[in-house]
C-alpha cells in the first residue's frame, strides 16, 4: 500500500528527523546477538519500518521451534516507538503481514518513561547534528540523559542522549545493540556517554568496519553490543572489513583495551598489532608524559589581537616608544614550521609584516604617542571587549610567562613543538611550554626534536580531537598526556639528536614531515631503544591510520541513519 500524498517521506525529510535506514545484513547481526531466547521481549525505538523488528520476529519464531514448546508459537514481544506517524503505521502493516503480533506506539521517545522494561533494546538510534537538534526536541533529550546522571553539552547530536535513554528500558541484564556513528569513540561531547557505558555494563564490544557500510553517506559506523550490569574496565573489538563479514565473526579476532586518554576510545579504531606496539613502548621507562617535562599553558589574552598585536609598520607610524612594547610569537601559528623560532625568524616575520609586538605600555609615564595609541582604542571600542572591560586598565594585557617551547595546539599534520630561541611572549592562539628548571638546558633544545618519533605523533592523535576541516585540537589537559621521550632518552641520544637538527630542519621545511619522522625514529626507536622494524612501521602505520581518517571525514559530512 503507497502512502497517502499527505504522508509521502522524501529523502529530505528523512535526513531532518535524522532517519536513514539500516542495511538489512546489519540489522539482522544486531539481532541474532540480542535475542537469545524465544521468551525476550523486545524494543526498537525510533523504530521506522521496523528493520529490527522484522528479522527480531523472524528470531523469535526460529527460536521457539528449536525449545520445541508444546505451546503454540505466538512471537508477541514485539515493541517499537517512533515519533513519524507514517512510519509506525507501516512498521505495523509489515510486522502483521509477516505474521507477527506487534505493539507499535506514534510517541516521542524522550517523553516516554521505562514503565515497562525489556531484555532487548536494538535499533539505529536518530542522528541529527547538534546545529539542527534544537528547541523543546534538544531539552527533552537533554533531560532524559540528565535523569541517568549523564550531562551533555549543547554541541551533542541527537544519537548521544537516545542511547543513555534508550538503556534506561533494559531490565537487569538485559543487552542493548545500537547502530552509532563512530564519532561516539572520540568526540568530546560523547565523553559522558563512554563513561555511562563503561559504568552501566558488564560487557562492551564494538564491531568496527573498514569500509563506509552505509549507501551514499560519508559517516562511519560502529555496532555497540553491550550487555549485563555492574560495570566493565575493558571494550572488545571487532574489525570487520564490510557487511559480508558479520556473517561470522571468528571469536579469535576479537582484540581488547582498556579505555584510558581521558576516556577516549580512540584505540579501537586501530588493529590489535599496532596499539599493543604502541602500549608497549609510551608504557615502558624510556617514555613519560608531556606534563613529566614541565607546565603547558595558554598563552596572554588580549581581548583584541588586531589591536594589541602591531606590526613594524604601525610602531613607525604610531612613533611608539620601545618601553611600550614587548617582543611577541606574531599571532597565529603558521610561522612556527621549524625546530626553533630565533632572534633571527623573528625580525624575519617582521619582515614579511606580521605583527611582531605586543602594546604593553607601562602604568606610569605614559608618552604623547601611547596616550593617542590608547584613545584611538577606546575610539574603536577596544575597551568596551570583555577581556579589556573586566582589567584595569583596560590596555594592560595580562602576561603569561615566557616560554621555553612554544606549542602548537591546532594543527592539519601535528602539534609542533619550536624552541623559543628568541625568548618571546606568546598569545592564546599557541600554548607555551615551561620546563623545569633541572630539565631547562637538555629539554629546551632537543624536546622539539624528540617529539617528532612516531610513537609521540600516534600518541597525538590518540589524546587529541579533531575540528572543523579535519583539524587535531589539544586542549591543555590533553597537551600534557602526549608521550614523549624521557630525559633519561633524551640525555643517552643528545648527541645524535643533534647530529640531525640541520636534516630535519631541512625536510620540515621541504614539508616532507615523513621522512624527517623516518631520521628521528633510526635515531630514537631503531639505534637508542632498540626497536625492530615491524614494530616501528606498525606504530607509524597506526599513525598514519588516524591521521588519514581525520582528513578524510573532514571531507564530507552526513547522517548515519
Amino acid at each position: 500500500m503507497n502512502p497517502s500524498p499527505s504522508h509521502v517521506d522524501t529523502p529530505e525529510l528523512r535526513k531532518g528527523r535524522g532517519a536513514f535506514f539500516t542495511p538489512p545484513e546489519m540489522s539482522a547481526f544486531v539481532v541474532d546477538w540480542a535475542v537469545r531466547k524465544g521468551s525476550d521481549s523486545v524494543l526498537e525505538p525510533s523504530c521506522g519500518e521496523a528493520s529490527f523488528l522484522i528479522p527480531a520476529g523472524e528470531r523469535l519464531h526460529s527460536l521457539q521451534r528449536k525449545s520445541r514448546a508444546k505451546k503454540p508459537i505466538d512471537v508477541g514481544g514485539l515493541h517499537g516507538v517512533d515519533v513519524h506517524r507514517a512510519s509506525a503505521k507501516e512498521a505495523s502493516r509489515l510486522l502483521s503481514e509477516a505474521g507477527y503480533s506487534s505493539d507499535i506506539r506514534v510517541h516521542d521517545f524522550f517523553d516516554l518513561a521505562p514503565t515497562q522494561l525489556f531484555d532487548v533494546v536494538i535499533g539505529n538510534p536518530p542522528y541529527v547534528r547538534y546545529q539542527n537538534f534544537e528547541g523543546e526536541a534538544r531539552e527533552k533529550a537533554l533531560g532524559a540523559a540528565l535523569s541517568q546522571g549523564v550531562r551533555l553539552n549543547q554541541l551533542a547530536s541527537s544519537w548521544a542522549a537516545f542511547t543513555v535513554h534508550a538503556a534506561r528500558f533494559l531490565k537487569p541484564g538485559g543487552r542493548l545493540g545500537l547502530v552509532l556513528p563512530a564519532e561516539l569513540l572520540t568526540v568530546k561531547y560523547a565523553q559522558p556517554v563512554r563513561r555511562f557505558l563503561l559504568d552501566h555494563f558488564a560487557s562492551i564490544r564494538l564491531v568496527m568496519f573498514e569500509k563506509l557500510v552505509f549507501p551514499g553517506v560519508l559517516e562511519e559506523v560502529v555496532l555497540l553490543l553491550a550487555e549485563g550490569e555492574g560495570g566493565t574496565d575493558k571494550i572488545e573489538v571487532y574489525k570487520a572489513d564490510g557487511l559480508e563479514c558479520l556473517q561470522k565473526l571468528e571469536e579469535r579476532r576479537w582484540s581488547a583495551f582498556a579505555p584510558e586518554f581521558g576516556d577516549k576510545w580512540t584505540p579501537a579504531l586501530l588493529t590489535a598489532k599496532s596499539f599493543n606496539a604502541y602500549q608497549r613502548l609510551v608504557g615502558a621507562q624510556s617514555f613519560c608524559r608531556l606534563r613529566d617535562w614541565g607546565n603547558t599553558y595558554l598563552g596572554s589574552v588580549t581581548g583584541n589581537n588586531g589591536y594589541f598585536a602591531v606590526t613594524e609598520e604601525s610602531v613607525r607610524e604610531l612613533r611608539l616608544p620601545e618601553s611600550a612594547l614587548l617582543k611577541i610569537s606574531p599571532p597565529g601559528s603558521r610561522h612556527l614550521r621549524g625546530l626553533s623560532f630565533s632572534s633571527r625568524a623573528w625580525k624575519r616575520s617582521l619582515e614579511s609584516g606580521a605583527a611582531g609586538y605586543l602594546f604593553y605600555p607601562p602604568n606610569a609615564r605614559i608618552g604623547a604617542a601611547v596616550k593617542r595609541y590608547i584613545q584611538l582604542g577606546e575610539a574603536q571600542d577596544v575597551h568596551q571587549a570583555y577581556k579589556c572591560r573586566v582589567r584595569n586598565p583596560w590596555w594592560r594585557v595580562p602576561l603569561v610567562p615566557v616560554a621555553d617551547i612554544l606549542f602548537t595546539y591546532m594543527n592539519h599534520d601535528r602539534p609542533r613543538l619550536v624552541s623559543n630561541g628568541a625568548k618571546v611572549h606568546h598569545l592564546n592562539s599557541i600554548y607555551g611550554i615551561s620546563l623545569k628548571p633541572e630539565l631547562r638546558k637538555l629539554g629546551a633544545p632537543l624536546l622539539p626534536i624528540a617529539a617528532l618519533n612516531s610513537a609521540s605523533l600516534l600518541g597525538a592523535e590518540i589524546v587529541g580531537r579533531s575540528y572543523g576541516g579535519g583539524l587535531l585540537k589539544l586542549e591543555p589537559r590533553e597537551a600534557d598526556l602526549m608521550p614523549v621521550p624521557t630525559p633519561e632518552l633524551l640525555a643517552q641520544a643528545a648527541a645524535d639528536l643533534r647530529a640531525l637538527r640541520k636534516p630535519v630542519e631541512q625536510r620540515l621545511a621541504e614539508n616532507d614531515l615523513r621522512s624527517a619522522v623516518e631520521l628521528v625514529d633510526q635515531v630514537l626507536l631503531r639505534d637508542h631503544l632498540q626497536l625492530k622494524e615491524g614494530q616501528i612501521r606498525s606504530i607509524r602505520k597506526a599513525r598514519e591510520v588516524l591521521f588519514s581518517r581525520r582528513t578524510t571525514r573532514a571531507k564530507g559530512k552526513h547522517g548515519t541513519r
